[in-house]
C-alpha cells in the first residue's frame, strides 16, 4: 500500500506575485493627459503632439528611403545617390526628438538606489530637484548646440548630394535639448504642485503610492 504524500505548501511570495495586476507598458499617445494646470497643460500637450509627429514622420521616412534604395540597387541596378544623407538627417531628427519623448514618458535610465531608500516626502522633493537640475542642464546644452549650429551656418557648407546647407540637419539638436529641458522643468513643477511622485508630467513613480514602512504593531 502506497503512502500518500502531502503536497508542498505554495510559496506566499509566488501567490502574491500572481495576484498582482499585469501592467501595460505600451505608450498610447492618444490617451496622453498632461495634468498640468491652465496654459501649461496646453503647452505640454502641444509639445507632445509635435514630438509624436516628428518621431512618426522620421521613422516612416527612414523606412521608405531605405526600402527605395534597396529596390533601386537590386531591381534597377542603381542606388539613390542621396539616400545616405537623407538617413543621416533623419537619424539626427529621431535621436533628438526621442530624448524629449523619453523624458515625457519617464523612460530614461535612472540610478535610483539611494532615491528609492528615501521616505516618500524625500523622494518627492528629491525628484523635483533632480528634474529641475536636469532641465537646467538640458537648456544649457541647447544653448551650446544652438551656437554650434550658428557657427556651421556661417561657414556655408552644403551636403554633397542634396546640396542643402549642412546646418539644416543639425537644427534638431538644439530643438531636442530645449524640448527635453522644458519637459524636465514641467516635471519639477508637477512634483511641487501635485500629489504623488512623478517621473514626468504623465508618469507616476512606481513607488509613489507605497506608504513608508513602519514597524509592525506589537
Amino acid at each position: 500500500m502506497q503512502a500518500k504524500t502531502t503536497p508542498p505548501e505554495p510559496d506566499p511570495d509566488v501567490l502574491a506575485a500572481a495576484e498582482m495586476p499585469v501592467l501595460d507598458n505600451d505608450i498610447d499617445d492618444s490617451q496622453y493627459d498632461s495634468g498640468l494646470p491652465g496654459p501649461l497643460g496646453h503647452v505640454d500637450a502641444a509639445i507632445a503632439r509635435l514630438e509624436a509627429v516628428l518621431l512618426a514622420a522620421g521613422v516612416l521616412l527612414m523606412a521608405l528611403n531605405t526600402v527605395a534604395n534597396v529596390v533601386g540597387r537590386y531591381v534597377f541596378g542603381r542606388s539613390l545617390y542621396f539616400s545616405e544623407e537623407v538617413n543621416q538627417a533623419l537619424i539626427v531628427l529621431i535621436t533628438f526628438a526621442g530624448i524629449s519623448y523619453a523624458a515625457r514618458h519617464g523612460r530614461h535610465i535612472r540610478m535610483s538606489a539611494f532615491f528609492d531608500a528615501l521616505p516618500t516626502k524625500g523622494r518627492k522633493y528629491g525628484m523635483a530637484i533632480i528634474a529641475g537640475l536636469t532641465g537646467a542642464l538640458m537648456l544649457l546644452l541647447a544653448w551650446f548646440a544652438l551656437t554650434y549650429v550658428i557657427t556651421q551656418a556661417g561657414r556655408g557648407r552644403v551636403l554633397p548630394a542634396l546640396q542643402i546647407p549642412n546646418w539644416w540637419i543639425l537644427v534638431w539638436a538644439p530643438l531636442g535639448f530645449f524640448l527635453t529641458g522644458l519637459q524636465y522643468l514641467l516635471t519639477a513643477l508637477k512634483n511641487l504642485t501635485n500629489d504623488g511622485i512623478w517621473l514626468s508630467t504623465s508618469t507616476r513613480d512606481g513607488y509613489s503610492d507605497v506608504p513608508d514602512e513602519k514597524a509592525p504593531d506589537q
